[in-house]
């Protein structure tokens, strides 16, 4: 019964960890244009996608125009040649991602994981270490 109630206690704290950062960014998003916005909600939502669907990751940047531009129609932007960074190392990245039209929330999202990009392109498509 005492592991029960610490497992309950850590969960709880995850999760009004989680429910902290998501407020802040939420706040952040706010501030913003509503085309950066679409544009950060979508980075954010691919991080946090990769980051639940493959623990092998751990996503920290997104770059939607890396290798090409994004498109954007209404509140949907189209990413064939974003990256993500993840562990020091730039994937390949494209994406997928419909938001409310206020550009608060994502009501639709899917992606591809793409082939590590190699150190030596980096500076070509503007990542960084």
């Amino acid at each position: 019964m005492r592991v029960l109630g610490l497992a309950i206690a850590v969960t709880a704290i995850v999760v009004a960890q989680a429910a902290g950062a998501d407020e802040r960014f939420a706040r952040s998003l706010q501030m913003l244009a509503p085309a950066e916005r679409l544009e950060q909600l979508c980075g954010y939502t691919a991080m946090t996608r990769i980051r639940q669907d493959d623990k092998s990751f751990r996503p920290d940047r997104t770059v939607a125009n890396a290798m090409t531009e994004p498109r954007v129609l209404n509140d949907t932007i189209e990413v064939k040649g974003g990256a993500f960074r993840s562990r020091g190392k730039w994937f390949v990245l494209s994406y997928s991602c419909t938001a409310t039209p206020d550009r608060m929330a994502v009501v639709a999202f899917g992606y591809t994981i793409g082939s590590e990009i190699p150190e030596t392109k980096w500076a070509g498509f503007g990542l960084w270490q």
